[in-house]
């Protein structure tokens, strides 16, 4: 199911995307954002992950040896 959201940008911003779906690298405005979100979600992930693996590099992370420890 799609739900519509409505923005507000800037003219420079809004003609910046308007040229970008023009020139073809993406077919609507909108699938433009879900690309932009999807990288944006992609990036957290990878923070959090080293974020991770430096907690446990410095002895500060808890290994787990099963699935069963998470309870």
């Amino acid at each position: 199911m799609r739900e519509v959201i409505n923005i507000s940008l800037p003219s420079p911003m809004a003609k910046t995307v308007k040229s970008i779906v023009k020139i073809g690298n993406y077919s609507s405005t909108s699938e433009f954002f879900r690309h932009l979100l999807r990288e944006w979600q992609e990036g957290k992930l990878l923070n959090e992950f080293n974020q991770s693996r430096q907690e446990i590099v410095s002895g500060k992370g808890k290994v787990l040896k099963s699935l069963k420890t998470l309870r």
